[in-house]
């Protein structure tokens, strides 16, 4: 069975690409356009890895990086922000809950060679938390 990847990214183009990218690299995907669907989705889904827009509609990208982060369920699951916002991508590169900051445009090889790096079939433990 592929290992599960969810993408929350609001344009529906970036959406078909990152998926793309994703599946190359190995993963089963899935695609949501919401950040309230986004938060929904993984109140009961347990992914592997997660591309995240940082500004969705109705609930932000930092919303639910947050609550990624607020769960231990979630510890393991590695997480992609994609964004064009640089003030934003900088702070974010200083944030101990972010595994990667991406700056769009973000291209197709650069998601997939990525994601292929974070397989779990060559990162059996996944994520791994620093203890402070």
């Amino acid at each position: 069975m592929k290992p599960y990847a969810l993408i929350i990214e609001d344009d529906a183009t970036l959406l078909e690409i990152f998926s793309q990218a994703i599946q190359a690299a190995g993963y089963q995907t899935s695609s949501i356009r919401q950040g309230e669907d986004g938060l929904a989705a993984l109140k009961h889904e347990t992914p592997n890895l997660i591309v995240l827009d940082l500004h969705l509609p109705n609930v932000s990208g930092i919303t639910i990086l947050n609550y990624i982060r607020s769960e231990d369920r979630l510890a393991s699951t590695w997480v992609i922000i994609t964004s064009a916002d640089t003030l934003m991508t900088d702070d974010l590169r200083k944030n101990d809950g972010v595994d990667f900051v991406m700056e769009k445009p973000v291209s197709f090889i650069q998601l997939s060679n990525l994601a292929a790096r974070l397989h779990p079939n060559n990162q059996p433990k996944g994520r791994v938390t620093m203890e402070k």
